[in-house]
């Protein structure tokens, strides 16, 4: 049995709540007999910036009647990708991890020219984590020089984050399709930290009839309660300590809903206040929604969530929880 493996499951039994207890073993024991069926084959993870050797490694796991899953993501990769990737390694035969930081979901004054890259330290966690194969291209690779095909969504993606970013989630619709038809995937992995936009490749999956199965995640924390982000890194020691404005503002909400509160505006402002009594921070949005339709809502019943975007300094960061009622 790889140490690396153990390691693994052993850490994610430790860092459970009480609630998460149950499916981590569960997933550690699909992990660990997975492993050890492996063991002797002794595979080595492989790396291709080519659509064509991705789609040719698949094709042969399909022929050894494997499954494959897939975790689409930009890279900088830390706990809250591995979770999908070790997730997606007890559930699947192989794992495929798209490594891309995807240029069309970023606006024009946003930070494509310096989201953090580390393909090597990626490499390494992909590896510990149990993916089979990582799919790293170069925009060139991915969109032709008079490219002009893109996927569009209304409603859904028109809320949240979507009414300061209008370009994002046709970016990101459009990037996901793609990848869906490289890597043909039996199912995808999205965390719960970007909630809209696993409604938004939900949807789509749904209305186009896209032959995968879409599995949400949750979030993965810091030890202090900060949401893992790859833009984290941006945040200077003063800014770090405020960006905790986001997660208390969550357990505030989560403990109000806990404890029977049920309308919106009670509990969106109390969020707010937690916000604005920072000097660092400042508020894109607090909203209460439908999980599913991305709709606003003005009580807490059925599926709900409630997320926020909020910038530390130049930094824009969310989260959210989701609850049902």
């Amino acid at each position: 049995m790889n140490h690396a493996c153990m390691s693994e499951c052993y850490g994610r039994l430790m860092t459970s709540n009480a609630n998460e207890k149950c499916e981590a073993f569960r997933i550690c024991l699909c992990v660990l007999w997975r492993r050890a069926a492996e063991a002797e084959r002794e595979e080595i993870m492989e790396i291709t910036g080519k659509v064509n050797e991705v789609r040719k490694q698949v094709k042969e796991w399909r022929r050894q009647g494997l499954t494959v899953g897939l975790v689409p993501t930009m890279g900088y990769l830390h706990d809250g990708h591995k979770s999908l990737i070790v997730r997606a390694a007890a559930e699947n035969d192989r794992v495929v991890v798209s490594d891309f930081v995807n240029p069309i979901q970023f606006g024009p004054n946003e930070d494509l020219a310096t989201y953090p890259r580390d393909i090597e330290a990626d490499k390494k966690l992909c590896e510990e984590a149990g993916a089979a194969l990582i799919f790293h291209p170069e925009p060139e690779e991915m969109y032709a020089p008079d490219f002009s095909t893109y996927v569009e969504m209304q409603k859904v993606s028109e809320g949240l984050c979507g009414k300061t970013r209008p370009t994002h989630f046709r970016g990101v619709c459009t990037v996901v399709c793609k990848l869906f038809n490289i890597v043909s995937p039996d199912r995808a992995y999205f965390g719960q930290k970007d909630a809209q936009q696993m409604a938004v490749i939900r949807r789509m999956v749904r209305d186009l009839n896209m032959d995968v199965e879409i599995v949400g995640c949750p979030i993965i924390r810091e030890a202090d309660g900060l949401a893992r982000s790859s833009r984290n890194t941006y945040l200077n020691e003063a800014q770090r300590k405020a960006a905790l404005v986001l997660s208390r503002a969550v357990f505030c909400g989560e403990e109000m809903m806990k404890n029977g509160e049920r309308d919106a505006g009670a509990i969106l402002k109390a969020m707010r206040e937690i916000i604005e009594a920072e000097p660092l921070a400042k508020t894109d949005y607090v909203e209460m929604v439908d999980a599913d339709t991305i709709e606003p809502v003005t009580r807490a019943e059925g599926r709900v969530l409630t997320a926020m975007a909020v910038y530390i300094g130049k930094t824009r960061l969310i989260d959210n929880f989701i609850v049902e009622l």
